[in-house]
């Protein structure tokens, strides 16, 4: 699935809606160049689940986890320089669990990738334009 959004507010409401689609144990890799919409789409993903209240990007934490109908469990890779550091995090306790998963910067996570994901890829076009690409996963 490909789109374009024009607005951070069109990519929120299109992972908001997006969200709908997911189920426990989903999880979300995301790539793309810093300031690309990575952030933004998973506040919209939060509000999709029913998460209340502000939604930021966990660089400096690396894992905010949020309550809603679901729980959303969301890594920030991008300060991370080797995949020991990665698996000092305790990432693989949150694969495939009861909530669903989204990590930013997965391209970091290498050999360590789970077996099942959905890839959604982010590119600037312009100020605002941003084509968003998702790719499930073939176990779905």
């Amino acid at each position: 699935m490909k789109i374009i959004t024009g607005s951070p507010a069109e990519t929120r409401k299109f992972a908001q809606g997006f969200a709908r689609k997911l189920r426990k144990g989903d999880i979300l890799c995301l790539k793309g160049e810093l300031g690309s919409g990575k952030t933004t789409f998973i506040q919209g993903l939060a509000r999709g689940l029913g998460i209340r209240g502000n939604v930021v990007s966990p660089t400096f934490v690396l894992l905010a986890e949020y309550k809603g109908k679901i729980p959303l469990y969301h890594f920030d890779l991008y300060r991370l320089n080797s995949t020991e550091e990665i698996r000092a995090l305790g990432y693989e306790e949150f694969f495939y669990g009861s909530g669903i998963t989204v990590i930013e910067w997965a391209e970091k996570l290498k050999e360590l990738m789970p077996e099942k994901y959905i890839e959604v890829r982010f590119k600037i076009i312009n100020k605002n334009k941003r084509e968003i690409v998702i790719t499930p996963d073939n176990q779905r």
